[in-house]
């Protein structure tokens, strides 16, 4: 896989829960990090993607906020 996104983490899928048109796939990348991403369940199916299989978390993004309590 070559991708433009230099943000990749490799990781295994701890948890996917499936809602009627999305789901929310978590896949933790270690160092006690989980990375979380909301795909149609059509992509879940098309990828595969089970609970303890292995996947890519790709992050690609054009900005970043950042916030503070006032």
């Amino acid at each position: 896989m070559k991708l433009s996104a230099r943000n990749q983490f490799k990781g295994k899928i701890i948890d996917i829960q499936e809602g009627a048109v999305n789901g929310i796939v978590k896949i933790d990348i270690g160092g006690g990090n989980v990375m979380s991403a909301t795909i149609s369940m059509n992509a879940i199916r098309e990828l595969g993607l089970k609970v303890g299989g292995e996947a890519y978390a790709v992050v690609k993004a054009t900005s970043v906020m950042v916030g503070v309590d006032e």
